[in-house]
Formats: structure tokens, C-alpha cells, sequence
């Protein structure tokens, strides 16, 4: 009894193995299906989110190369394609933009002229960036603000962002241009910056709009605030009415060093892309406009500025000491500047 006993136990151990082991099997078999299962429909559920979806079709897009086979084979070098780190291009991530710089001297029109080009919808033209002396410190300092530029990454009222077809600002050759020329235009070349130099003829001119504005950052006449530039022919009216005297003693070798600085600034990027334009060329002929538009490769536009001229009519009415002065120019290369005249 004991016996069968113990066989029966036997029997019952060896027995009941088989029948537990396909039922683990089954059970480890269906688990593994369902953890399998439940993980290919969150895959298929995130896949057809439209987010997801619109985040995978964004990646694909920035990726892609732009297309410029429609540009010339000279032009390529000027042509860019920026990603900035502070917003995305979206749609016009492929629209190429120019780089371009205007050159040129305080009281040269350069004011107005920059407001011209920023009336263009596709033109970012970002002022004086380089009037902070940290800016213009070394070459490297300036090289880091003309790649945050370059890049669109400079934030001024000017921006136009995504679309732009051009970038750039105004540089006085006062500001780090002459003592780092070397640096700069080597950058240009490298990055195929456009410079636009922009100057006056008429030097007296300028020197008068020089000492007048000059006056006007010390006395303020207009409510006490100075303006460098106006909108109004009133506010013109009254800054008009102060009449300097120019040191005649003076005056040719001051003429002299702004002719001979300007010549210089040319001369130091006559390798770089660049086209000289002057003040009295813009104001008589609005078709220098189109050959600035043209120099940058911009669709052309009718562009306007609301900017009003302080110092109009012939220069007699605007000197203290005119007799004098025409007494020290007559006869010399610069008596043109005694009767070269323009209205705007």
C-alpha cells in the first residue's frame, strides 16, 4: 500500500509537469503579444498626430537644401542662406539674403539714405551698430557683431525678419573702419559683403550740417531735444536759423583730410564687392536708387523717406563768415563748393 502509494505519488509529480508547462507557455506567449501590440498602436497613434506629423514634415524641409541653380555662377558667394538661433525663417528659410554695409561720414546723408533702403519691404538696414566703442574694440569684437548681423540675429526697429532679401547697417569711417581695415575686409571678402560707400561732393556742405548739428546736441533749440534728423519742414525751419562760422585758417586742410580719408576707405576695399555712391547724385536722380536696388540684387521698389532737409538754398545764407570763406576757396580745387548746388 505504502508502495503504490509512493508510485502514485510518482506518477501524480511526473503527471502534472507536462500539463502546467504549455500552460506557462501560453500565458508568457499572450503577454508578450499584448506589451507587443500595445506598443505598435502608440507608435501608430503618435504617427498620425497632426503635430507630430507637422514637427516630422518641418525637420524633413529644414534639412533640404536651397535650390540656387536660378543664380548666376558669380553671384553665389554674395548669396546666403542664414539660420538664425533666435527664430525660425519658416517658409523664406530658403529665400537667399545679401549682406551689405553703407560706408560713409556723419552729416553725409547717410541717415536718409538708410531710411530710403529700410522702406524697401525686403531690407533690414540696422543703424549705427558700431557708435559702442566695446563693439569696434578689435577685430575680433567686430567680426562676433557682424556675424550675429549677418545671421539676423540683431533685433532693431529695422528688422524685417524672416523675409529679408538684405542685411545690413551704416558704419561711419570713425568707428573702427580705418584702424581695422585689414580685418574687415578680409571678413567681407570671406563673406561676400556688399559695401556701399556713400559721400558728399560738396565738403563745405557737410561741414556746415557738421557745426550746426553740433550746435544743436549743446543748445537743443527745438524744446530742449536734440535731433539730429526731422520730419517736419517746422522743426527744419528752426535749426536752420543758426548760422555757424567756419575757421577760414583752417578750412582747406580740414577739407583736405575728409577728401583724402575718403579716398583711403576706397582704396582699402577695392577688392571687396562695393559702388560708390554721393548725396547730390541721389537727390537730382532717383535712378540712382535703382542702381543701389540693382547693386543688391533687390526686386526694385519705389522707396521714400520721410526725413525733411535742415539746410536749403545757396550756401551765403547759411555761413556767418561767408565772404571770408569764398575769399579762401577761390582759386583753389575747392571752389566748385562755392556754387555746386542741389534742392531735395
Amino acid at each position: 500500500m505504502t508502495e503504490d502509494l509512493c508510485f502514485f505519488n510518482k506518477d501524480a509529480l511526473v503527471i502534472k509537469g507536462p500539463k502546467k508547462s504549455p500552460l506557462l507557455l501560453r500565458l508568457v506567449v499572450v503577454a508578450f503579444a499584448m506589451v507587443c501590440g500595445v506598443y505598435i498602436c502608440s507608435i501608430c497613434i503618435k504617427q498620425i498626430s497632426p503635430h507630430t506629423t507637422a514637427k516630422f514634415l518641418n525637420i524633413r524641409i529644414f534639412d533640404q537644401p536651397c535650390n540656387s541653380s536660378n543664380v548666376e555662377e558669380w553671384e553665389k558667394p554674395y548669396v546666403h542662406y542664414p539660420k538664425p538661433e533666435t527664430f525660425s525663417r519658416e517658409e523664406c528659410a530658403c529665400n537667399p539674403v545679401r549682406f551689405f554695409a553703407i560706408f560713409s561720414m556723419q552729416r553725409s546723408g547717410s541717415g536718409w539714405f538708410e531710411t530710403l533702403l529700410n522702406s524697401h519691404i525686403n531690407v533690414s538696414s540696422n543703424g549705427e551698430i558700431f557708435g559702442k566703442r566695446a563693439r569696434r574694440a578689435s577685430v575680433s569684437a567686430i567680426t562676433q557683431t557682424l556675424d550675429r548681423v549677418y545671421n539676423l540675429d540683431w533685433f532693431s526697429s529695422a528688422s524685417k525678419n524672416e523675409c529679408n532679401a538684405a542685411v545690413g547697417f551704416k558704419w561711419m569711417l570713425n568707428q573702427g573702419v580705418m584702424e581695422h581695415h585689414e580685418g574687415i575686409a578680409e571678413y567681407f571678402k570671406q563673406n561676400g559683403v556688399h559695401a556701399i560707400f556713400l559721400f558728399r561732393r560738396n565738403l563745405l556742405r557737410r561741414m556746415i550740417s557738421v557745426l550746426a548739428n553740433s550746435y544743436d546736441k549743446s543748445n537743443k533749440p527745438l524744446n530742449g531735444t536734440h535731433k539730429s534728423h526731422v520730419h517736419s519742414s517746422m522743426e527744419a525751419e528752426v535749426l536752420a536759423k543758426y548760422r555757424p562760422t567756419i575757421n577760414a585758417t583752417t578750412l582747406i586742410a580740414e577739407l583736405k583730410h575728409v577728401d583724402d580719408r575718403a579716398t583711403r576707405a576706397i582704396d582699402y576695399f577695392k577688392s571687396t564687392r562695393h559702388t560708390v555712391v554721393y548725396y547730390e547724385d541721389v537727390v537730382g536722380n532717383r535712378t540712382k536708387l535703382k542702381e543701389v536696388q540693382d547693386f543688391l540684387r533687390l526686386p526694385y521698389r519705389e522707396l521714400t523717406s520721410r526725413q525733411v532737409k535742415i539746410h536749403s538754398g545757396h550756401l551765403s545764407k547759411q555761413v556767418q563768415n561767408w565772404d571770408e570763406i569764398h575769399k579762401v576757396l577761390k582759386g583753389t580745387q575747392y571752389e566748385s563748393f562755392l556754387h555746386l548746388d542741389y534742392q531735395r
